[in-house]
């Protein structure tokens, strides 16, 4: 497969992978290709169609703030969360915007973006950008659509931040759970040093273990934030109409203040107090990494957390292997399913996330491959079917307390695994399909459109 640990795992910034970094890096990748055209000193105004899941729940997701900091350069992994209003102010003071590059125009945010509820065929988050010059003729026309996890797929152009270099062939290719499990047993491998193998395809090996680190840093940061461990938080009312409380800091402080090791649910507390610390992060458009989405990043961190808390022969390497697990996993989903709750409902972000981190962890267990396998099944299988209504197009209800409850889901499918033997009657890849089935039969309005479940029957306030 050509996919690298670092696809699934970015650093970028919250709500939304599929609705925020998405657009995004497709916006950015539109001005790049003014850029390289020789037309970006001629364009006068610029104009976004947003289609489908997007127009409905974009402005809830800021969507529309992504794609501006798109236009100007921004990259989701460096832009600075705390400038993001500053820019944003300026944008809207000056009705200009600068484009990446230093060339500004004139820019209303209210008439630059259109909302079209029909989505686009290729796939419920579409976009469509437009550069015309100042007589009003067309300089560039481009259609992009958002495909989860801040993945992103042009339609008429090339994606010039998707590009893969030069590499050598990888030794281990693999597209299914079973061709996986086969290989690792062939060659005597764990999940994670087939992983490493390929990934060495690509980058030299202390690089991939010094990448993978770094994403792993970058999870516990968004955990220490969100928990105020080192400060309070900036935010104690997540943006948006809900005024929803953050309560991972509230939690952390009780949780650090009371004595219960006694409490045989003491550690579940502390991995719902980790999983929410990230999401109230990522409602609140701070740094967060898609594992394998922005709506189900705090899941899998607090399941590594939990590792690194809570069992006490932790290491490195064991961080590293956990990872590089969970990753190989992501790419069966991503290759043989969806991870765009747009397209298959929560299944495929929360989902997807507990099949990841259920499947790291008991590889960091000592698990075998075939426990592995039957712990990503275990964790996917008893979430079929989960639809994605999030209230108000935020990402807040449910979804800051189902990555909690995911998260515990996945340490609990790692201990079925190991108490068993790896013999399960449902593979991993009969669940992948069963999952993109479901999500194939899913209502429209039960995947990301804020028009079914709990998105009607909760009164905003």
């Amino acid at each position: 497969m050509a996919l690298s640990v670092f696809d699934i795992f970015k650093i970028g910034i919250g709500p939304s992978s599929s609705h925020t970094v998405g657009p995004m890096r497709a916006a950015r990748n539109f001005t790049r290709n003014l850029h390289a055209r020789g037309l970006l000193d001629q364009v006068a105004s610029v104009a976004i169609e947003l289609h489908g899941s997007l127009a409905e729940t974009g402005r809830g997701h800021r969507t529309d703030v992504g794609i501006m900091l798109g236009l100007m350069g921004e990259a989701p992994d460096t832009v600075d969360p705390a400038a993001i209003s500053t820019l944003m102010d300026e944008v809207q003071t000056r009705k200009s915007l600068t484009l990446s590059g230093g060339h500004r125009i004139d820019f209303d945010a209210s008439k630059a973006f259109s909302y079209r509820i029909k989505p686009m065929p290729e796939h419920p988050n579409g976009m469509r950008f437009t550069a015309r010059d100042s007589g009003g003729e067309a300089l560039l026309d481009e259609r992009y659509v958002s495909i989860g996890g801040g993945f992103i797929r042009a339609l008429d152009s090339i994606e010039t931040d998707e590009r893969v270099p030069e590499h050598d062939p990888i030794p281990y290719p693999f597209s299914n759970g079973a061709e996986l499990v086969a290989l690792c047993k062939t060659h005597d491998l764990t999940i994670a040093q087939l992983m490493m193998a390929n990934e060495s395809a690509l980058l030299p090996a202390a690089e991939v273990r010094a990448g993978v680190l770094r994403i792993a840093r970058a999870m516990d940061e968004s955990i220490d934030r969100g928990c105020g461990m080192h400060g309070p938080v900036e935010d104690e009312v997540l943006p948006g109409g809900l005024k929803v409380r953050r309560r991972a800091p509230a939690l952390y402080r009780e949780l650090r203040g009371g004595h219960k090791h006694d409490d045989v649910m003491y550690a579940m507390d502390w991995v719902n107090l980790f999983a929410m610390a990230v999401n109230e992060e990522n409602a609140a458009s701070g740094r967060v990494v898609t594992a394998p989405t922005n709506g189900a990043s705090g899941l899998l961190p607090s399941v590594l957390r939990y590792y690194r808390t809570f069992i006490t022969d932790w290491s490195e390497e064991g961080v590293v292997d956990f990872l590089l697990t969970a990753a190989a996993i992501g790419f069966l989903y991503k290759e043989n399913a969806s991870i765009s709750g747009a397209e298959v409902g929560c299944q495929g972000e929360v989902g997807v996330a507990c099949s990841m981190a259920a499947a790291g962890l008991t590889a960091v267990m000592g698990g075998t491959v075939d426990q592995v396998e039957n712990a990503a099944e275990i964790g996917m299988e008893h979430n079929l079917g989960l639809t994605c209504d999030p209230v108000g197009g935020l990402v807040q209800i449910p979804c800051i307390e189902r990555n909690a409850m995911g998260g515990n889901k996945a340490i609990n499918a790692s201990r079925l695994a190991l108490h068993g033997d790896g013999k399960h009657h449902v593979s991993l890849d009969m669940v992948i399909e069963t999952m993109r089935q479901t999500g194939a039969d899913m209502r429209s309005k039960y995947k990301e459109t804020s028009r079914g479940g709990l998105a009607v029957n909760v009164v905003e306030c």
